[in-house]
Protein backbone atom coordinates (compact mmCIF):
# COMPACT_ATOMS: atom_id res chain seq x y z
CA UNK A 1 0.00 0.00 0.00
CA UNK A 2 1.72 3.13 -1.20
CA UNK A 3 0.60 6.46 0.11
CA UNK A 4 1.53 9.61 -1.62
CA UNK A 5 1.01 12.30 0.95
CA UNK A 6 1.96 15.81 0.08
CA UNK A 7 1.65 18.33 2.85
CA UNK A 8 2.19 21.95 2.21
CA UNK A 9 2.15 24.44 5.01
CA UNK A 10 2.04 27.97 3.87
CA UNK A 11 1.69 29.85 7.08
CA UNK A 12 3.38 33.14 7.62
CA UNK A 13 3.98 34.16 11.16
CA UNK A 14 4.47 37.83 11.82
CA UNK A 15 6.70 38.30 14.79
CA UNK A 16 6.15 41.37 16.88
CA UNK A 17 8.87 42.61 19.11
CA UNK A 18 7.79 43.56 22.63
CA UNK A 19 7.25 47.23 23.34
CA UNK A 20 10.15 48.97 25.02
CA UNK A 21 9.98 51.36 27.95
CA UNK A 22 12.36 54.11 28.98
CA UNK A 23 13.19 54.18 32.69
CA UNK A 24 13.97 57.58 34.24
CA UNK A 25 15.21 58.63 37.66
CA UNK A 26 13.51 61.76 38.97
CA UNK A 27 15.24 64.61 40.76
CA UNK A 28 14.42 65.53 44.35
CA UNK A 29 16.00 67.85 46.91
CA UNK A 30 17.00 65.15 49.40
CA UNK A 31 18.65 62.18 47.68
CA UNK A 32 22.43 62.48 47.64
CA UNK A 33 24.30 62.47 44.36
CA UNK A 34 26.48 59.62 45.64
CA UNK A 35 23.40 57.50 46.31
CA UNK A 36 22.07 58.15 42.79
CA UNK A 37 25.43 57.06 41.33
CA UNK A 38 25.32 53.94 43.52
CA UNK A 39 21.79 53.11 42.29
CA UNK A 40 22.81 53.60 38.66
CA UNK A 41 25.83 51.34 39.04
CA UNK A 42 24.09 48.67 41.13
CA UNK A 43 20.62 48.44 39.59
CA UNK A 44 21.23 49.70 36.05
CA UNK A 45 24.78 48.29 35.69
CA UNK A 46 26.30 51.58 34.54
CA UNK A 47 30.02 52.34 34.74
CA UNK A 48 31.08 55.02 37.21
CA UNK A 49 31.47 57.54 34.36
CA UNK A 50 28.05 56.72 32.86
CA UNK A 51 26.46 56.93 36.31
CA UNK A 52 28.04 60.34 36.93
CA UNK A 53 26.74 61.62 33.58
CA UNK A 54 23.18 60.35 34.23
CA UNK A 55 23.22 61.72 37.79
CA UNK A 56 24.15 65.16 36.44
CA UNK A 57 21.37 64.87 33.84
CA UNK A 58 18.90 64.12 36.66
CA UNK A 59 20.22 67.08 38.64
CA UNK A 60 20.07 69.56 35.73
CA UNK A 61 16.95 68.36 33.87
CA UNK A 62 14.87 66.95 36.75
CA UNK A 63 15.10 63.46 35.25
CA UNK A 64 17.64 61.23 33.58
CA UNK A 65 17.34 58.23 31.28
CA UNK A 66 18.68 55.06 32.89
CA UNK A 67 17.88 52.58 30.15
CA UNK A 68 15.30 51.08 27.80
CA UNK A 69 13.76 47.72 28.69
CA UNK A 70 10.77 45.48 28.14
CA UNK A 71 7.80 46.23 30.41
CA UNK A 72 8.56 43.54 33.00
CA UNK A 73 12.21 44.46 33.33
CA UNK A 74 11.43 48.20 33.52
CA UNK A 75 8.85 47.52 36.22
CA UNK A 76 11.36 45.44 38.17
CA UNK A 77 14.04 48.15 37.94
CA UNK A 78 11.56 50.73 39.27
CA UNK A 79 10.65 48.48 42.21
CA UNK A 80 14.35 47.92 42.96
CA UNK A 81 14.99 51.69 42.99
CA UNK A 82 12.00 52.25 45.27
CA UNK A 83 13.11 49.53 47.70
CA UNK A 84 16.76 50.63 47.83
CA UNK A 85 15.78 54.29 48.30
CA UNK A 86 13.32 53.45 51.07
CA UNK A 87 15.85 51.19 52.84
CA UNK A 88 18.35 54.07 52.78
CA UNK A 89 15.90 56.82 53.79
CA UNK A 90 15.77 58.62 50.44
CA UNK A 91 12.68 59.65 48.43
CA UNK A 92 14.28 58.79 45.06
CA UNK A 93 11.71 57.79 42.45
CA UNK A 94 11.86 56.18 39.03
CA UNK A 95 9.25 56.18 36.27
CA UNK A 96 8.83 54.61 32.86
CA UNK A 97 7.43 55.77 29.54
CA UNK A 98 6.65 53.76 26.45
CA UNK A 99 9.30 54.30 23.80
Amino acid sequence: MATNTHLEINEETALKYPKKYKVFLLNDDYTSMDFVVDVLMGIFHKSYEQAQDIMLEVHKNNRGLCGVYTYEIAETKIMQVRRKAKDNGFPLKATMEEE
